[in-house]
């Protein structure tokens, strides 16, 4: 395989903050790599670096053979003037150019156009093209084309950026946490899509799983350098433990050794001969691996919560709509002592509006919450960081409190509580604008942890969040002596902590599930696999070899493909305005009905028409790739 990337003797760093040093890889064409480090090593530095967005203090990047670059940062980087159309297809790649001018041609009705446009097509060889981007979209579920960028969520403006640099197919990717903002469904396809295709990429994420079924290979950043595992992320666990055990024992055996060579420096005579300075450059070699930090991957915590009495919360026919549209119909369900539950469905099924219910930042349309005396929240929201940016991270918590009670009784002051959520020292007394926004989202989970709750309420807490405090906190919900509500889209998380699901399964309806994240996943395949079964007719021999064989879309099933593609486009659209009316306040309360019922209306119209044309794009796609 030929060389894509080299980094070479690459070094950054902020004032006295040195990020990496003297560090070195490559990577191969088709090679699938992934960058783990703790927040604040670095990982972003070093990928805008790699990108060409950022200067390094020494060393070298090269991109061989003039390999094309696709870039997913964190932060969308699109025109907010634009449509969703125009930023999806501004390309200079020739095909694509094509496939735009045909989407245009097909939008306008423009029937001269569009035939010009489907030679260009048929020239390019650009239909198949076409469909794969379909495809993409629709799996990402991108919101209607002629939306502007600054009408969206930052959820949706992540999603068309990663659409963006799939379409366009690099030569090499670099993706920075791609599965943010992504629900559960549309995870599991881009990792079967990356673990199938022929790509190229090197990727900062979080997501265990999707680390273990994509990449080949594993980059770990610390402060000892770049270190390299060929595998899997269980083979990197198996053998970075290896290596701190390792990196252990040299310490501790060359701090023994050390004790017996600074008796000797302290009575070594002043007339040096040959032999005794090479021992004392040995001495002072000696002393550098001795005083070598060995990373502390094992860290565990134990908060004590609050006391909990026998009721701990009770919700009773909780029922809430967005307008027309339901997010709960008459939902009840009796929490009991120590349950730990997580939260999974679509983005927009209504988990978050869920929590807010429970919290009663919300107040249901019909129902009730009723919380147990003794119970104390501790809710960790999306958007709860509200920091000031110029504070000390010291003083942030100091303002929660001096002391932290924990579960063995004893107390931490608020300083050694920060260390145990790998916050040296050394930051204690930095501003909050320096920290990454990993090491935000870090402190923001000190600060609600702190108050010692003994009902913890998590919104995506592991957005943003490294490997490592991932580890710390699970260890920690492991043993939490309290309830827990997660929603989260990690399914390593969700296996590890919850005892069963709350699936919202939309329109209002939430199903409780006895189990976690595998289990369910296990019992719906089992479930469709039945059901196929069981309606599956008898086909005979001629028609089932026939079945086998793919067959083109005849003309009538093509044309009716890109109607569904325009039908839908409208759909959307229609969809968008009446959100925007509906938000805008400014509508009477029938002139608000009259839009919710329509809302809803296109809601179902969207799901018959998206299925119908993913039939049919599914179709042509297992034809041409036959």
């Amino acid at each position: 395989m030929s060389t894509i990337l080299t980094v070479d003797h690459l070094s950054r760093s902020y004032g006295d903050n040195i990020l990496f040093e003297d560090i070195s890889f490559v990577i191969s064409q088709y090679q699938k790599v992934a960058l783990i480090a703790r927040n604040g090593a670095g990982k972003t530095s070093l990928l805008n670096i790699i990108a060409g967005l950022e200067q390094s203090d020494g060393g070298v990047v090269n991109l061989f053979n003039k390999a094309s670059l696709g870039y997913l940062k964190q932060e969308p980087d699109l025109t907010p003037s634009h449509t969703v159309f125009n930023e999806v297809y501004t390309t200079s790649n020739d095909v694509l150019t094509a496939i735009r001018n045909y989407e245009e041609a097909v939008r306008g009705d423009d029937k001269e156009q569009i035939t010009h446009a489907m030679e260009r097509m048929d020239a390019l060889n650009g239909w198949e093209y076409e469909t794969r981007i379909k495809q993409i979209l629709s799996r990402l579920k991108i919101p209607d084309l002629d939306k502007r960028i600054d009408e969206l969520s930052g959820g949706q403006q992540k999603r068309i950026s990663l659409a963006k640099v799939l379409i366009t197919e690099p030569d090499f990717m670099i993706l920075d946490e791609p599965t943010n903002h992504l629900d559960v469904e549309m995870i599991e396809w881009l990792e079967e899509y990356l673990s199938q295709r022929r790509v190229t990429f090197l990727m900062v994420t979080h997501d265990r799983y999707f680390l273990d079924r994509v990449c080949d290979e594993i980059l770990e950043l610390d402060h000892t350098g770049i270190h390299r595992y060929k595998g899997s992320y269980s083979y990197f666990i198996e053998k970075q433990t290896e290596r701190l055990d390792n990196l252990t024992k040299e310490t501790e055996k060359a701090q023994n050794l050390l004790r017996k060579e600074s008796e000797w420096m302290r009575r070594m005579p002043k007339a040096r001969t040959t032999k005794s300075k090479a021992r004392i450059d040995s001495f002072y070699e000696l002393k550098e691996t001795a005083d070598r930090k060995v990373p502390d991957e094992r860290m565990k915590i134990h908060i004590e919560g609050k006391r909990m009495g026998k009721k701990i919360l009770e919700v009773s026919d909780l029922s809430f709509s967005w307008g027309e549209v339901p997010i709960l119909k008459k939902f009840t369900f009796i929490f009991k002592r120590f349950e730990k539950i997580g939260i999974i469905g679509d983005n927009g099924s209504g988990k978050s509006t869920f929590l807010d219910l429970i919290t009663g930042k919300l107040k249901p349309d019909w129902g009730s919450v009723k919380k147990g005396e003794t119970i104390q929240f501790g809710y960790y929201t999306q958007d709860g960081i509200s920091f000031n940016p110029d504070a000390k991270v010291i003083d942030v918590v100091r303002e929660i409190a001096d002391v932290v009670k924990l579960g063995s009784g004893d107390t931490i002051s608020a300083a050694a509580f920060l260390s145990y959520f790998m916050f040296p020292y050394a930051s204690h007394h930095q501003p909050v604008y320096k920290l990454s926004g990993g090491e935000k989202r870090r402190l923001y989970l000190v600060t609600v942890l702190m108050r010692s709750p003994n009902f913890l309420i998590l919104d995506e807490p592991t957005n943003d969040l490294d490997i490592l405090t991932l580890n710390v906190l699970e260890e920690y919900l492991e043993s939490f002596n309290g309830c827990v509500l997660i929603v989260t889209h990690d399914r390593y998380f969700l296996d590890k902590i919850v005892d069963h699901l709350f699936v919202f399964e939309g329109n209002g309806k939430v199903r409780d599930f006895p189990g976690n994240y595998t289990q369910y996943r296990d019992h719906e395949e089992r479930l469709k696999r039945q059901l196929k079964a069981a309606v599956k007719p008898a086909v005979p021999v001629k028609a089932q070899n026939k079945a086998a064989d793919p067959r083109k879309l005849t003309f009538k099933e093509k044309r009716e493909l890109e109607t569904l593609e325009n039908e839908i486009g409208l759909l959307e659209k229609e969809k968008g305005e009446i959100e925007s009316a509906m938000n805008s306040g400014e509508l009477t309360v029938e002139e608000l009905q009259k839009r919710s019922n329509r809302f809803a209306a296109i809601l179902n119209e969207l799901e018959a028409k998206g299925d119908r044309w993913l039939e049919l794009s599914e179709k042509e796609s297992d034809f041409n790739d036959r």
